[in-house]
């Protein structure tokens, strides 16, 4: 097989590599596509020491021997909260920029950490994108002409994802926002 540059690839489960290199970790390949590097976690200058969570990380054993991070909250053990968010009446809608700058306050209020964000505005309006996290991904998708953002916030772990709310209120100018709220991964 021939990558588009003309070198070798081989096979190694379901990626593809460049003869000669080695197969990382499922999780390295695809953040080092992002441009990204999978060991860069939260640092302690992005936790809030002032915001009480009630809640407890529970390290989790996983398959491949890493631990993954489950919360124990509301007497209940989950991988993350998992906000589906409708804002309606909103500006800035179409302003990719704002938009973006939005979306990472939203980040950085909730303690998680990003990793990439890649944001696409259509023509002639609306604006689509995701934000990547350590923690999981906020993504957006606009419809301006109607006033009107879908919103997706998934955290995992320690994060608070519900600060956002209040972010995405001011930025967007509107109170008119309606939660969903799930618990994903619930395990008791």
């Amino acid at each position: 097989m021939q990558s588009q540059e003309g070198r070798s690839l081989e096979r190694v489960g379901a990626e593809h590599l460049l003869v000669g290199e080695t197969p990382m970790p499922r999780d390295d390949i695809a953040l080092s596509r992002l441009g990204t590097a999978a060991d860069v976690f939260q640092s302690e200058s992005h936790e809030d020491k002032s915001v009480q969570t009630n809640a407890t990380v529970i390290p989790f054993p996983s398959q491949e021997g890493r631990l993954d991070h489950f919360i124990q909250r509301d007497g209940m053990c989950f991988a993350g909260t998992h906000l589906i968010i409708d804002v309606w009446d909103a500006a800035n809608l179409d302003d990719i920029d704002h938009i973006e700058a939005t979306l990472k306050e939203c980040v950085t209020v909730a303690g998680a950490t990003l990793l990439h964000c890649h944001l696409h505005r259509f023509n002639p309006e609306g604006v689509s994108g995701v934000l990547v996290l350590a923690e999981s991904h906020i993504s957006i998708h606009t419809w301006p002409e109607m006033g009107y953002a879908a919103l997706d916030v998934f955290m995992c772990g320690d994060s608070r994802p519900h600060e956002a709310i209040a972010v995405l209120k001011r930025g967007f100018a509107t109170q008119n926002v309606t939660v969903q709220d799930l618990h994903r991964g619930r395990v008791s």
